[in-house]
């Protein structure tokens, strides 16, 4: 794909920089970093287990998830965490803390940040299918489902030993 100058529309060309290979304006300088998407997972705790969703989209078709999503670009992390969770299981959420931050490499070459959550359903909110979802459930790591995304298992793993 030809990428374009966004200061002067000049065809990019590769250059190195900094040892890496990176698309470059040859008129003006200017560089085409790539730069890691955010997108935020959260682990609902819930006494019987965490909360899943079986997907209704790509990536993931019919696999199970941790509710989260992209971050916008005008948005807190954790606003974006809790946005999903009412977009993805139809429930407010407390975030309780940071569970960890993972590097996600992804097979088109972006690569991605992930930041995982702590959280509780909110006071009287019920987990339902959203709109991305199948339908909703909740697991223990015992009986977890097929999982859509490494980083989601990695974050569950993380979750379990505390």
């Amino acid at each position: 794909m030809a990428h374009f100058c966004l200061n002067c529309g000049t065809r990019l060309v590769p250059r190195v920089i900094e040892g890496r290979e990176l698309e470059g304006c040859p008129s003006c300088e200017f560089v085409l970093w790539r730069n890691p998407v955010v997108a935020t997972m959260v682990v609902v705790e819930t006494p019987a287990g965490v909360v899943l969703g079986k997907r209704s989209i790509e990536p993931g078709y019919g696999l199970w998830c941790l509710p989260g999503g992209f971050v916008n670009d005008d948005e807190h992390p954790e606003v974006a965490a809790r946005r999903e969770c009412l977009e993805e299981i139809g429930a407010g959420v407390e975030i309780t803390s940071l569970l960890g931050i993972y590097h996600i490499v992804r097979g088109n070459g972006t690569g991605m940040l992930g930041l995982a959550y702590r959280a509780r359903l909110a006071e009287g909110e019920v987990a339902s299918a959203g709109s991305e979802m199948l339908e909703v459930g909740i697991f223990t790591l015992a009986d977890l489902p097929p999982l859509a995304f490494p980083s989601h298992r990695q974050a569950l793993e993380d979750w379990a030993a505390g």
